[in-house]
């Protein structure tokens, strides 16, 4: 069964784009959908481009590269899983692929844990605003990366 930190990963059969999301980035590469109508990147992940409603899209793997755009440090572990970690930062993160793409003010942001190169929490100190990072894959088992 797939796994982040001992805790199971469960997501119903029918939830195809998460699935397919975890399935590309089990390649070791940044992989997110690309509409095929308006060339939008979309994430998170969906059935519809939330720019032009478009049902067609396309996996493209990026450079996972872009610099912190907000973050939040986590104080108190909601999920047991996450008991070890606390405090840590849970970083919004602007990629390079698309800045500006989206017009004034606009660009394609994920979210994730800000780890060291040893899969731990990045120190506190180390976590600023305009920080330049790059993604790196978690495998959780059953052909399956985060």
């Amino acid at each position: 069964m797939a796994e982040y930190l001992g805790a199971p990963v469960v997501l119903p059969e029918n939830d195809h784009p998460h699935r397919e999301y975890l399935e590309h980035n089990a390649s070791g590469n940044f992989t997110i959908q690309k509409c095929s109508d308006c060339g939008h990147y979309r994430y998170p992940v969906g059935t519809a481009c939330p720019d032009c409603r478009s049902l067609d899209s396309t996996w493209e793997a990026l450079s996972g590269k872009g610099a912190i755009y907000s973050y939040y440090v986590v104080p108190h572990a909601i999920n047991p899983a996450f008991k070890d970690f606390v405090p840590y930062p849970v970083v919004l993160i602007e990629l390079d692929e698309a800045r500006g793409e989206y017009g004034e003010g606009r660009a394609l942001r994920i979210i994730g844990n800000l780890l060291d190169a040893d899969g731990k929490p990045e120190q506190l100190q180390n976590v600023a605003i305009g920080k330049r990072v790059e993604v790196t894959m978690v495998d959780l088992g059953d052909g399956w990366a985060l």
